[in-house]
């Protein structure tokens, strides 16, 4: 096993990275912004290392000096959580020819599934269904463009290669707008990405985002851990998850975690990755591999029983993986609200202490979450100050106790999206299952 990792991170996920290292007795060397110092990561960890102001640019994004961080404390390997460098693959390559172990997918691996283009030409190549698009970057030929998109019918979506988060995407309805669109597209995709390179591909105008946990230990084996809804969003961004996904059967799981499963082997991936996929009229699309641990990730261990970051590091570690197929048993529901420090009507950020902090409890309540009374939260960072996860044998258990739950949580002094969540889950259409991404943004009229 790994004797010492660097957690190179911030929050809840750094927490929860701590955690796991300490159950497994491995050493542990927290980085931080001067920002973060009072983080309660910082606090606990057995050593750590100040990277620099909080800019994220100076620190959480500062490769040389997390490395120094991970030379100063003779530490074996860096997890990267989510977020800031977990997918960049020059960091994994910098890490690795530093001489340390990179706590995920090789940097080929990264590089490949990071550029939409060629991950959605690996998973065609692999039997993964994808949605009808232009199969590579689009030229520079209007016409050509144009006949592309009648081909694929309107409304479509032109993406960037390089994108993520729900950026770098434009809906086009009809040919009157749609090379100024992929001009426009082009260059929001260069200033943010790096990349100009955008594709077309069909846009499902009532889709579900439904997606795969994977874990692969690079050296032929593989298993899936069954799938996430992920569907309310807001503005592309994930706001409840749940897992499994209503509606879905046994065998469609069956099926499309097999293709997963088989994908991954194929790439020789390695580690905790995530297969994305929208899902409309029965069927699954391809969209996007996340290959790095994701922030909905204790859902599936919710209903799995297995802790996905221990497997990260034992894999990370060179040991085969430990679970077959055959060992993986859902059980039950499972949800997962995003707690965020922001206005639950404007969604403006609200950084600020927190005057008192009290989690909920009770059966089947989990809270993943690095606040604390006193916890001051900085305003140079994401808004989520933490996750609070229900179980239950069914659905409408794990509801309920979601509902409890939010009524028994206490965070004063900043404003949250707390109310947001009580009113999710009172309405009559979530209770039900299978909303689509749009959903919420018409509930609440965006």
């Amino acid at each position: 096993m790994l004797e010492k990792v660097v957690i190179a991170n911030r929050g809840e996920i750094a927490l929860r990275i701590l955690r796991a290292c300490r159950e497994l007795g491995i050493k542990t060397v927290a980085v931080h912004s001067t920002a973060d110092s009072s983080q309660k990561h910082v606090l606990l960890a057995d050593e750590s290392v100040c990277i620099g102001p909080p800019p994220s640019a100076q620190s959480y994004l500062n490769m040389p000096a997390i490395i120094s961080a991970a030379e100063v404390t003779d530490a074996i390997a860096i997890h990267p959580g989510y977020g800031f460098l977990s997918e960049n693959a020059d960091f994994a390559e910098r890490v690795e020819k530093s001489g340390f172990v990179f706590i995920g997918p090789r940097p080929e691996t990264i590089r490949l599934m990071g550029d939409k283009v060629s991950a959605i030409r690996t998973m065609k190549a692999a039997g993964i269904p994808c949605v009808p698009g232009s199969d590579g970057p689009l030229g520079d030929d209007p016409e050509t463009n144009l006949n592309m998109a009648r081909s694929i019918g309107y409304p479509v979506l032109i993406k960037a290669s390089g994108g993520g988060g729900g950026r770098g995407m434009r809906v086009v309805h009809s040919d009157a707008t749609l090379i100024n669109a992929i001009t426009l597209t082009r260059g929001e995709a260069l200033a943010a990405f790096s990349n100009e390179m955008v594709y077309l591909e069909k846009f499902l105008e009532r889709p579900r985002h439904i997606e795969f946990q994977v874990l692969a230990d690079g050296q032929g084996h593989a298993v899936h851990l069954g799938e996430r809804d992920c569907s309310m969003q807001r503005r592309h961004q994930k706001v409840v998850e749940e897992a499994p996904a209503p509606g879905i059967t046994p065998e469609q799981r069956e099926a499309i975690g097999r293709r997963c499963v088989e994908a991954c082997l194929e790439i020789g991936y390695r580690g905790a990755g995530t297969f994305e996929f929208l899902y409309q009229d029965g069927e699954f699309f391809f969209i996007e591999m996340n290959t790095r641990v994701q922030v909905e990730h204790p859902v599936t261990e919710m209903i799995t029983g297995i802790d996905i970051v221990h497997e990260q590091l034992y894999i990370a570690a060179g040991q085969p993986l430990r679970l077959k197929q055959e060992d993986i048993v859902l059980r039950g529901h499972a949800m997962e609200c995003r707690i965020n420090a922001e206005d639950p009507k404007t969604f403006m950020p609200s950084p600020g202490p927190v005057r008192q902090w009290h989690a909920p409890g009770g059966p089947g309540i989990r809270v993943d979450s690095h606040v604390y009374s006193g916890y001051n939260v900085p305003p140079y960072y994401d808004s989520m100050i933490g996750k609070l996860i229900a179980h239950g044998p069914t659905r409408q258990s794990a509801i309920a106790r979601m509902q409890t739950a939010l009524t028994e949580i206490v965070v004063e002094g900043i404003r949250t999206n707390i109310p947001l969540h009580q009113e999710i889950f009172s309405h009559s259409a979530f209770k039900a299952g299978g909303t689509d991404i749009h959903y919420l943004e018409k509930r609440l009229g965006l």
